[in-house]
C-alpha cells in the first residue's frame, strides 16, 4: 500500500527498522511546541476536575494528581523518546504500525480518531457553564456558546499548525498568568483543617478520582502528531515535551491542593470551582477573570488537538486506513483540511450526543477509557522500536506498567475502545477482500 506513496511520505512496514523520514519542513520551535503541549495536556481539566476528583476522594484527590503526576514522566519521556526518532502526521499509528503493522495501525488511528473527539463537546461544555455560570443564561445559551467554541478553533487550525502554534504561544502564556494570579489570591484563605480527613472514601476514592484525572494528563500522545511540524525535531521535542510536564504538573497539583484547601466540603459539590475560588479570594467581581480563563482553555486545548486530529486524518488516508482522498497535508509542513473537516464532522456529531445529556462524568470516563487504551499500544510500540535499554526504552518499560494500571481503572468502560478496534478490523477485513476480488477479476477474465 504504502509502495505508491512519495518516499517522504512513506511509513516503513512492521520491523522496518528506526531509518529517519527523508526530510521535515516543519517549523516549530521549542516555544511553539511547548505551547501546544500544555494546551493538549493541561486543558479544561482545570475548569471542572477539581470538584469531581474532591467528590471522589476528598482531600486524596491531591494524591491521586501526585500520583499521575509521577507517572506522567516516564509516559511523556515515552511519546517524546518515539515522536523524535518517528516524527510522522500518524503520531501512535505510525508507531504502531512499525511495531505491530498495518491492523494495529488502524485499531490505534480509530480509537484516537473516531473516539477521543467526544472530549471536544465536553470541553466546550465545561467552559460554557463557567461563561453562563458569569454572564447569566439559561441551557439554552450555554449549548450556543459550546458550539461557538468549537468552531472557531476549527477556523484557526485551517491555517496550519504553524499559525496554531502562533496563537497558543500568546494563549498559553496568558493562561499562565491568570492561574497564578487566581490561586496566589486565593491560597491565603485555606485552612488545614480542611484537609481532615484525608481519605474520606479510603483508597477506592483516589482510584476513581486518578480515572477522572486521566482527562487532564491525556495528551502526551495526542501532540505525537505533530512531531514533524518540528524544525528540529531530536533536539526540540524532549526540550517541549520536559518545559510542558512541569509547567502541566505543578499547575494541576496547585490547583487541586487550593481547591481542597480553600473550598473544603464545598469543593464536592461546585459545579465551577475556580469560579468559587476567584470568589472567596475577590469577590463576585472576579468572575470575569474566570470567563477569561475559560476561553483562553478551551480555544488552546482545540488548537492542539485539532492540528493532532488533522494531520492524523491525512495520515490515514495516506495509509489506506481511510479514502486517499483524506492524505492530502499528511506530508511535514503541509496543512491538512481535509482531515480537518472530517475531525469537525466527528466533533459534530459526538456534539450532538453529549450537548444532549449534559451530564460530563459518564462522557469524561468514556474519553479516559479510549486514551488508556492509546497509551497501552503507544507504549508498547515503543519497547519494540526504541534502542533496548536506552532511557526511552526504560520509560517506556515503566510506562507498559502505568499503562496496564490505567486499563485497570478504566474497567468496564474497557467496552467502548474494544468496540472502535472491533470496527477497525471489521474495516481491514472488508478491505482486503475487496482488494482480492479486484486482483481475481482481471485473472477470471483471461
Amino acid at each position: 500500500m504504502t509502495d505508491s506513496l512519495p518516499a517522504a511520505t512513506r511509513v516503513p512496514a512492521a520491523g522496518a527498522g528506526t531509518a529517519e523520514p527523508a526530510e521535515h519542513r516543519g517549523q516549530l520551535g521549542v516555544a511553539g511546541g511547548t505551547a501546544l503541549y500544555v494546551a493538549a495536556v493541561l486543558g479544561t481539566g482545570i475548569l471542572v476536575l477539581p470538584a469531581l476528583a474532591a467528590a471522589a476522594a476528598g482531600p486524596g484527590a491531591i494524591l491521586a494528581v501526585g500520583a499521575l503526576a509521577l507517572i506522567s514522566v516516564p509516559l511523556a519521556a515515552t511519546f517524546a523518546a518515539l515522536a523524535r526518532r518517528h516524527p510522522d502526521a500518524g503520531g501512535v499509528a505510525t508507531f504502531a504500525r512499525r511495531a505491530f503493522g498495518p491492523t494495529s495501525a488502524r485499531i490505534v488511528s480509530y480509537w484516537f480518531f473516531f473516539g477521543t473527539p467526544i472530549g471536544a463537546p465536553i470541553a466546550a461544555l465545561m467552559t460554557a457553564r463557567y461563561v453562563v455560570a458569569v454572564t447569566g443564561g439559561d441551557g439554552a445559551r450555554t449549548i450556543v456558546i459550546a458550539i461557538a467554541l468549537m468552531v472557531v478553533p476549527v477556523a484557526v487550525t485551517a491555517f496550519g499548525v504553524r499559525f496554531a502554534a502562533s496563537v497558543q504561544l500568546v494563549l498559553s502564556g496568558a493562561l499562565i498568568a491568570v492561574l497564578v494570579f487566581v490561586l496566589a489570591a486565593a491560597a491565603p484563605h485555606a485552612s488545614a483543617a480542611n484537609l481532615q480527613p484525608m481519605l474520606p472514601h479510603g483508597w477506592s476514592g483516589v482510584g476513581l478520582a486518578m480515572s477522572l484525572y486521566i482527562w487532564a494528563f491525556a495528551g502526551w500522545e495526542a501532540v505525537a502528531g505533530i512531531g514533524g511540524e518540528f524544525r528540529n525535531p531530536r533536539r526540540d521535542i524532549p526540550r517541549a515535551t520536559a518545559l510542558a510536564l512541569v509547567i502541566v504538573s505543578v499547575a494541576y497539583l496547585a490547583i487541586q491542593t487550593v481547591t481542597v484547601a480553600v473550598l473544603g466540603g464545598r469543593a464536592a459539590t461546585s459545579a465551577v470551582p475556580l469560579l468559587d475560588l476567584v470568589s472567596v479570594a475577590t469577590g463576585s467581581g472576579g468572575g470575569i477573570v474566570v470567563a477569561v480563563i475559560a476561553a483562553i482553555v478551551v480555544t488552546g486545548v482545540f488548537n492542539a488537538y485539532l492540528a493532532a486530529f488533522s494531520k492524523l486524518g491525512a495520515a490515514m488516508g495516506r495509509d489506506g486506513d481511510l479514502p486517499a482522498w483524506f492524505g492530502r497535508g499528511a506530508e511535514n509542513g503541509a496543512v491538512a483540511r481535509r482531515g480537518l473537516l472530517l475531525s469537525a464532522v466527528v466533533m459534530a456529531l459526538y456534539s450532538v450526543v453529549v450537548l444532549a445529556s449534559g451530564d460530563l462524568q459518564p462522557f469524561i470516563l468514556v474519553h479516559t477509557s479510549i486514551a488508556a487504551a492509546v497509551y497501552g499500544l503507544g507504549v508498547a510500540s515503543a519497547i519494540v522500536l526504541l534502542p533496548t535499554r536506552s532511557l526511552g526504552w526504560w520509560m517506556a518499560v515503566l510506562s507498559v506498567v502505568f499503562a496496564a494500571g490505567l486499563l485497570v481503572l478504566a474497567g468496564w468502560h474497557l467496552v467502548f475502545p474494544v468496540g472502535i478496534a472491533v470496527v477497525a478490523v471489521l474495516v481491514g477485513a472488508v478491505g482486503r477482500w475487496r482488494s482480492r476480488r479486484k486482483t481475481a477479476a482481471p485473472a477470471s477474465a483471461n
